[in-house]
């Protein structure tokens, strides 16, 4: 299905290219997405077992809340320190050597340590994530031409929502009918199996090895980035999507698990079919930006995102699901627009621009589990939703600097 969506969304581009070429666009935007949803299937997947893992650790719901989006923090650390290697990492070895590093910790939560070393094995997990990632979009702003680039981005997002879907269900089947240690498990494998995806796909012959530069230091890179004000908005606008949809889709859990719904373990990790419409809609992102131009597209995104958040003021399980749906969908397409032009907007060092919007976007999940886990826990949901509901029109006013 995330296959089909992703081949809608690029038929723009096909419809240019030679048949030759066609498969070869195809069978790129089919790895990006698979390397995509095995790289973050870790860091979504844990989020649906939260309920079962407050009661397993005895914590309190924003300490666990915190803990299991502590991979963030591994992830901004990264993103900041493979943009200042970027430029003498083989593109093709570090992601699969990244993801093959990542089955470690990953095996270790299965051993289910104290809260403390549960969070540093997060950590761990972000750190490996988060420099696949960086190399994987890396990779993509220097191998794909202007036109390709959209699409390329749109794949990797689409892999990106699929993660969220397969990997809650994945996690909530595993630890409902198996056991908390089986999901973990289940999770090093399919690491593995992103290592050897990788491996085998990325040739040396479509890999550069060494970026280009122009002879500046990555600070100085960093530094004319920060010049740029449509980059800083981008890397602000990357700090509210995670952020919110980090604090939305953590928190939800509790209240599905408690009256009036008081879902199961495993009803919860169904649940999470909301992401469906995510993965249909997210790689029509492309297209939209050639056709309506990025600020319209991403508007859109905001828009439906608020409205979703809106609808988790509910009690009724029907709508409070189709918020769900909106928030995520919403997200995601703003993130796949975002994503995009930050390659767009950049005409040098991409690594640089990555890993400044990367590490914005990763601080902002973690900020987003630990500012409202305290609201959560301090004045309730409602106020929680409208904090977020408010975060989203500060999106939409820095979406003010992108242009067509």
């Amino acid at each position: 299905m995330a296959v089909t969506a992703q081949m809608t969304g690029l038929a723009s581009e096909l419809a240019e290219k030679s048949p030759e070429d066609r498969r070869m666009v195809i069978r790129r935007s089919t790895m990006i997405a698979l390397i995509a949803f095995l790289t973050l299937i870790d860091l979504f997947g844990s989020q649906a077992l939260l309920p079962t893992l407050v009661e397993t650790y005895g914590v309190t719901p924003a300490a666990m809340g915190f803990a299991v989006n502590a991979s963030t923090i591994g992830m901004a650390l990264a993103s900041l320190v493979v943009a200042v290697f970027a430029r003498r990492i083989d593109r093709k070895r570090g992601i699969w050597v990244c993801l093959a590093l990542l089955s470690i910790p990953t095996m270790l939560l299965a051993q289910q340590p104290d809260l403390t070393t549960f969070t540093l094995l997060r950590v761990a997990q972000g750190v490996f994530m988060s420099a696949a990632f960086t190399l994987t979009l890396t990779y993509l702003s220097e191998e794909c031409s202007l036109t390709a680039i959209g699409g390329a981005m749109a794949a990797y997002i689409t892999g990106n929502v699929a993660s969220n879907l397969f990997g809650r269900l994945l996690a909530s089947e595993l630890a409902g009918n198996l056991g908390l240690a089986e999901s973990f498990y289940g999770f090093a494998i399919l690491n593995l199996t992103g290592a050897l995806i990788a491996y085998l796909y990325i040739g040396a012959r479509d890999n550069h090895g060494h970026a280009a530069t122009d002879g500046t230091s990555v600070i100085e890179a960093w530094l004319d980035h920060l010049k740029n004000s449509k980059l800083v908005a981008m890397v602000g606008i990357g700090f509210i999507l995670l952020f919110v949809f980090v604090a939305t889709f953590t928190y939800a859990n509790f209240i599905l698990a408690q009256a009036p719904f008081a879902l199961p373990q495993t009803m919860i990790g169904l649940v999470y079919f909301v992401f469906v419409p995510a993965i249909l809609t997210t790689p029509l992102a492309a297209a939209s930006v050639k056709r309506f131009g990025a600020r319209a597209s991403f508007d859109v995104g905001i828009i439906l995102s608020a409205v979703g958040l809106l609808l988790l003021l509910t009690h009724v399980l029907s709508l409070f699901l189709l918020g769900l749906a909106l928030v995520g969908a919403g997200l995601f397409f703003a993130q796949s627009v975002a994503t995009g032009y930050v390659g767009r907007t950049t005409t040098h060092d991409h690594a640089a621009a990555n890993g400044l919007y990367l590490a914005s976007y990763y601080l902002g999940g973690i900020a987003g589990a630990y500012v409202i886990g305290q609201v959560f826990e301090a004045q309730g949901w409602a106020v929680a939703i409208w904090s977020l509901v408010a975060l989203t029109v500060l999106a939409w006013a820095l979406s003010l600097k992108m242009g067509r």
